[in-house]
């Protein structure tokens, strides 16, 4: 039995931003997101390109919940039900007590803070309603922007990978950042 469940829903909230459940009417944000190249670049997942594919990462996204395997937020600025970016926890591993957070927005909404502000809110129910140890992160060592939000919300290197996965005919290196509970300052 897991320490969390994740039905009903639990919508969350911060100071600029609202985060609610990915749903069916999010599918153009959700082909804007996972189907820009530029935006994709660092995530070794094919692109999602139209409707079908959209739904699919929908309905991937609602039975992760439903089965209590993992949880992802639309991201949306208050005021505003538009889905901005999709932050959550992969990977869920209740019996170590640790997880994977994952987190995109679309290229209109980066460089305001927002990545911050998400990951602070959903690190908070990590630790304190899934009672996690530790949230874990991994990045494409390329991927300086998300590097420096990591860091600026207090996560540490924990190792780099050399040429782990190979996706698209390419080996790629893959670092794992970690924040351990005792060390998140909300």
């Amino acid at each position: 039995m897991t320490p969390y469940n994740f039905i009903p829903f639990p919508n969350l909230e911060s100071n600029r931003l609202t985060y609610r459940a990915v749903e069916k009417t999010d599918i153009n944000e959700v082909i804007a997101l996972r189907g820009n190249a530029e935006n994709m670049q660092y995530i070794p997942r094919p692109l999602v390109t139209n409707i079908d594919e959209a739904l699919n990462h929908i309905k991937m996204i609602q039975d992760k919940i439903d089965s209590n395997e993992g949880i992802n937020w639309a991201i949306t600025e208050k005021g505003n039900n538009k889905m901005i970016g999709i932050i959550g926890h992969y990977k869920i591993k209740p019996e170590h007590f640790r997880c994977e957070i994952g987190y995109m927005l679309l290229p209109d909404y980066q460089n305001k803070g927002y990545v911050t502000e998400a990951i602070q809110t959903v690190l908070s129910y990590a630790f304190h309603n899934m009672k996690m140890n530790s949230v874990e992160a991994l990045i494409d060592p390329r991927n300086t922007a998300s590097e420096r939000v990591l860091q600026k919300n207090g996560f540490i290197k924990e190792a780099h990978l050399i040429e782990n996965e190979y996706y698209n005919g390419n080996f790629i290196d893959t670092v794992i950042y970690s924040l351990l509970k005792r060390n998140f300052i909300q």
